[in-house]
């Protein structure tokens, strides 16, 4: 909510990968509603792109920022936590998993999972703390310049984007801690978590693409099918937003492409604030950056993408979340708008 996008969730995977290993949890359970929670947070953020550009096509109709926001913060947060009670019991306890206890037949595997239990062995060095520090620095600017625009580069009276911004200002300070605390390179590019970031690097940009094409080439005809649909039940808008994001893999976009056509339509202001929680599309198909890297954080094998493809670990995680934030978010719209 305070950054304004979900691939804040990067840096808090490996901690709840590792944690709940530890605490014998079944990790797929927390990485799973922790991924989501980064997504459907978009939505409560004042600072997302979306919920900016949502505010904007609806402002001529009465709509303020604070009009959305009464309705999207406790709507998936509500929904977010009734999702939780029940993602805690899918799947087998970690000592019970079959691919946890066969990969801990494998002495190698064993003896790194019982070494890294010794946390009292490690050694936190200055430079690390200072490492981190930096690190926590970086995220405090990206918060800061999210909320006041001003403070960020202008051009052609527009504020340079968030995603811009938080690319630059981390690159920038993981240049400071490279330069300032010295550490290895060749030890980073060893890490897990430098792994898992190349890989969702990866495989982002080329969906991202594939999809940004497919819908530029075929916008018409994606707008002539959810003005037929939404012409005949008005709270099928929901299934256009979450179709179209699950395409293009981008809130923001989806918000730019399907609300004015919902405005045009005469669809009510406030069915398209309850529902616009669907636009969180992400996880029906596993190509998420956070949800590739959650994959490769989590060592006991509990978190995965099925032999199907759709049978993965976040789809139950999200359709739940998804289902019990549209219902929150229909009877806070009544009330509140």
């Amino acid at each position: 909510m305070m950054a304004g996008t979900g691939h804040v969730a990067y840096s808090v995977l490996p901690v709840i990968a590792e944690v709940s290993r530890r605490s014998g949890i079944r990790p797929e359970r927390p990485l799973g509603m922790a991924v989501i929670a980064s997504q459907f947070a978009i939505v409560a953020s004042p600072i997302a792109a979306a919920v900016v550009a949502l505010v904007a096509f609806l402002e001529p109709q009465g709509i303020t920022l604070g009009n959305v926001l009464i309705v999207t913060i406790p709507s998936t947060f509500l929904g977010l936590a009734c999702a939780c009670i029940f993602v805690n019991k899918i799947g087998k306890e970690l000592k019970d998993d079959p691919e946890y206890q066969r990969r801990l037949q494998d002495p190698e595997f064993r003896a790194e999972m019982e070494q890294e239990m010794k946390v009292e062995d490690i050694q936190i060095t200055p430079q690390a703390k200072t490492s981190v520090s930096l690190f926590l620095f970086g995220a405090i600017i990206v918060v800061f310049m999210g909320a006041i625009p001003s403070l960020r580069p202008h051009f052609d009276g527009s504020p340079m984007g968030m995603a811009h911004t938080i690319e630059i200002v981390m690159l920038s300070i993981a240049a400071l801690i490279i330069l300032i605390c010295k550490p290895d390179g060749n030890t980073i590019t060893q890490g897990s978590v430098f792994h898992a970031g190349m890989r969702a690097i990866v495989a982002i940009f080329g969906i991202a693409w594939l999809g940004d094409t497919f819908i530029a080439g075929h916008g018409d005809m994606v707008k002539e099918a959810v003005s037929g649909l939404v012409e005949v039940a008005p709270w099928t808008f929901a299934f256009a937003l979450f179709g179209l994001s699950v395409m293009v893999n981008s809130q923001g976009a989806t918000t730019a492409v399907l609300v004015p056509v919902a405005i045009t339509l005469g669809l009510p202001p406030a069915i398209i604030i309850a529902v616009f929680v669907a636009v969180n599309g992400y996880f029906f198909i596993p190509n998420y950056g956070p949800i590739i890297a959650s994959i490769d954080f989590d060592r006991t094998g509990t978190t995965r993408i099925g032999k199907y493809i759709f049978n993965h670990s976040f789809m139950l995680p999200g359709l739940l979340s998804m289902i019990f934030s549209i219902g929150f978010g229909l009877v806070l719209a009544n009330i509140f708008l």
